[in-house]
């Protein structure tokens, strides 16, 4: 419990505010519709992640290259007492962006296993999360997995 309440904080002190990323436009990978509780858990998708803004000119502490509208979109429907992890795994070296339902901004670069990053949210909110993977290369396209996860498997 001291581990995932400590990547909780983590996570909070890299929230940043957006500068103009584009969380209205439409996901590039689709929009998954999850409540608590879900099946399969984790839930997966496949996405090249990447693009051509750099996240450090939009967002406090964030790194990596990423693009302007969300790679995915998760509306959740939460629980009462599960928590909700969304990470990112792939052979590079990836990074994280997500605009929670209340506005706020979390970024991650390298707090998953090996170089993949991940937010963990200890009671996350019902609504809208848009979600952007990044890379570390101007326009480096690579295959990426977003994971979604109430009970974090790896």
């Amino acid at each position: 419990m001291r581990t995932f309440t400590a990547i909780l904080l983590a996570a909070g002190l890299c929230a940043g505010a957006a500068a103009a990323q584009d969380y209205t436009g439409n996901p590039t990978y689709g929009t998954v519709n999850l409540r608590a509780g879900f099946q399969p858990d984790p839930y997966d998708v496949s996405v090249r992640s990447g693009g051509g803004i750099d996240a450090t000119t939009r967002f406090d502490s964030c790194q990596g290259w990423i693009a302007n509208a969300p790679d995915v979109r998760l509306n959740y429907t939460a629980g009462s007492s599960l928590p909700l992890w969304i990470s990112a795994h792939a052979s590079a070296d990836v990074t994280l962006v997500v605009n929670a339902p209340d506005g706020t901004w979390y970024c991650d670069d390298d707090s998953g296993e090996g170089l993949n990053p991940w937010v963990a949210f200890a009671k996350p909110q019902s609504g809208q999360y848009d979600i952007w993977i990044g890379t570390y290369g101007r326009n480096s396209i690579e295959p990426a997995t977003l994971t979604i996860s109430e009970v974090m498997h790896r």
